[in-house]
């Protein structure tokens, strides 16, 4: 990888990532009403950075904005499905760089001609479960349901959502490996790279725009829980 482009991801990450610790710090003293959403709003800031610190401490700190509009609504229901897809591509590619044989039971090798496809299938499943757990106890106490109540309810609510956020994501490091960076740099950044996890924040940011509009049809029809 160029030098410059390893130090423009490096200082991606360390800034996303003070963004992400300022936020921990900050809902350990003001704890949010939704306590899942502890965990996401620091998440979230390993995307999106100096964005989602002034989304949060304007429209997530606890207190700040209890009437939130629609859009704003949408938004959160966005971002806190997007936490779980991250927490669930985190693990599935540090797994799958340290432990190549979990992608066997997913076609490679064998069925798959390329290991990237066979490591979005383990991100998918990992990120599905992590994000159904994210709504699950986020569903739970807004509609006091029983547990397996709980859970039917969360996977109506984030099913679409997830496979939404998944497809930009997708989308985009398909773009990015196959039109950037194999044709233009003749490489392919690996999961030990700065520049592959700088590469994954432009991937949950498109996952975002294309979580969005699901999630505001969600939210419309009464699916998911304005938040």
């Amino acid at each position: 990888m160029p030098t410059w482009l390893t130090a423009v991801s490096l200082t991606s990450l360390a800034l996303a990532l003070a963004c992400g610790v300022w936020i921990a710090v900050d809902v350990v003293r003001r704890p949010p009403r939704m306590g899942v959403m502890a965990v996401v709003w620091p998440v979230t800031a390993l995307f999106g950075s100096v964005a989602a610190l002034w989304f949060y401490r304007r429209h997530g700190r606890a207190g700040v904005d209890d009437d939130p509009t629609m859009a704003v609504s949408v938004g959160k229901g966005a971002l806190h499905c997007g936490a779980g897809c991250t927490l669930g591509d985190v693990v599935a590619e540090t797994t799958a760089f340290l432990l190549p044989s979990v992608l066997v039971p997913f076609g490679y090798p064998g069925l798959l001609p390329d290991r990237m496809f066979a490591v979005w299938g383990l991100d998918f499943v990992a990120a599905f479960a992590i994000g159904i757990a994210f709504q699950y106890f986020a569903i739970v106490p807004m509609r006091d349901l029983s547990p397996g109540r709980g859970l039917l309810a969360a996977l109506k609510a984030d099913a679409l959502s997830l496979t939404a956020w998944q497809v930009g994501m997708y989308g985009m490091m398909a773009l990015l490996v196959f039109g950037v960076f194999q044709p233009l740099l003749g490489v392919r950044p690996e999961a030990s790279s700065p520049v592959f996890w700088c590469a994954m924040q432009l991937a949950m940011l498109a996952g975002f725009a294309t979580a969005y509009p699901m999630n505001w049809r969600l939210v419309r029809r009464g699916v998911k829980e304005r938040m």
